[in-house]
């Protein structure tokens, strides 16, 4: 699986924590294919994978025979905004 990352304003930001978020990201979907049905429902059939050290969750469902990632939310966000 590849991922790319693009990062705006990153003067700011730590050297190198665009590939730790980038790993953590493959790490949660790597999860999620292995065991999709390990993480709560939380809203009608989307699950929420909360992202290990950085506050993002990812949201997907469970299709016939597929993952489906609907979401990578940034949890400081207004709740109400979540799929």
């Amino acid at each position: 699986m590849i991922l790319s990352l693009r990062l705006s304003g990153t003067k700011n930001i730590e050297k190198g924590l665009g590939f730790e978020f980038l790993e953590s990201v493959e790490s949660s979907i790597n999860s999620i294919l292995s065991f999709p049905e390990i993480y709560p429902k939380s809203y009608s059939n989307f699950r929420r994978c909360i992202i290990r050290r950085f506050p993002f969750s990812i949201f997907y469902t469970i299709e016939d025979k597929e993952i489906v990632i609907h979401s990578l939310f940034d949890n400081r966000q207004d709740p109400g905004k979540r799929p």
